[in-house]
């Protein structure tokens, strides 16, 4: 496997609708993440992106490029920015690392040419049948 060999880009328009359905899943209902009022009264142009959805649009993106059998063993994330309701964002990945089937990757989540979070996973692959 080769650094070409690496997820495709993930793109994402993240709309309100979005950031209420993930905040059901998870039972996070910080008021910052759904109301455009309160959002407003702080001086936040829309509702925010919670932090932990970029995590889950990573998982998708190894999953979704990883072989059928695989296993996501490890997620690391480092936010630096904030992202709000609106905003388009792609996930970058590249393949720093391989040991065989453990495979470990690079990710930067970017808005425009701002990034916005950077991570690390490591992905088991099956075995290889012959």
């Amino acid at each position: 496997m080769s650094r070409a060999d690496a997820p495709p880009p993930l793109e994402r328009t993240l709309e309100a609708v979005d950031l209420v359905a993930y905040a059901g899943a998870t039972w996070d209902w910080h008021r910052m993440h759904y109301d455009v009022t309160f959002g407003k009264e702080r001086e936040l142009p829309a509702p925010v992106v919670d932090g932990q959805m970029f995590g889950a649009l990573i998982a998708a993106q190894v999953m979704g490029w990883a072989p059928p059998g695989s296993f996501l063993t490890e997620l690391e994330l480092r936010y630096t920015s904030m992202v709000f309701a609106g905003d388009t964002i792609r996930v970058d990945a590249n393949i720093i690392g391989q040991d065989g089937s453990d495979v470990e990757l690079a990710h930067e989540v970017v808005v425009g040419d701002r990034s916005v979070a950077t991570g690390r996973t490591r992905v088991v692959l099956p075995p290889r049948s012959t």
